[in-house]
């Protein structure tokens, strides 16, 4: 990839991730809601949650996290190779 094209990726790539960030929290929340019946997850200094619900709830979420993330990355890196004709990441 160009140096010129690297600069331009930067702070494209910065916003992806930060949107991408703020999506899977939305995501996980709806689907902790659907999977659990409840508004917000356990954290993981509850006393009164089990093991097995705060680590599948941290599982859950970041299952949900990389593959947002993924898919962000991948759309962000299409989308700039369909618009400066170059992939980023490539040497």
């Amino acid at each position: 990839m160009s140096k010129s094209a690297r600069i331009i990726y930067k702070p494209l790539g910065l916003t992806a991730g930060i949107t991408g960030g703020i999506i899977s929290s939305l995501v996980f929340k709806q689907i902790w809601k659907r999977v659990a019946g409840e508004d917000e997850a356990p954290e993981a200094t509850d006393r009164n949650r089990g093991w097995g619900e705060v680590v599948a709830a941290a599982a859950l979420q970041g299952a949900v996290f990389a593959a947002v993330k993924a898919a962000v990355d991948r759309a962000g890196a299409a989308g700039f190779n369909r618009w400066y004709g170059e992939w980023p990441g490539d040497e």
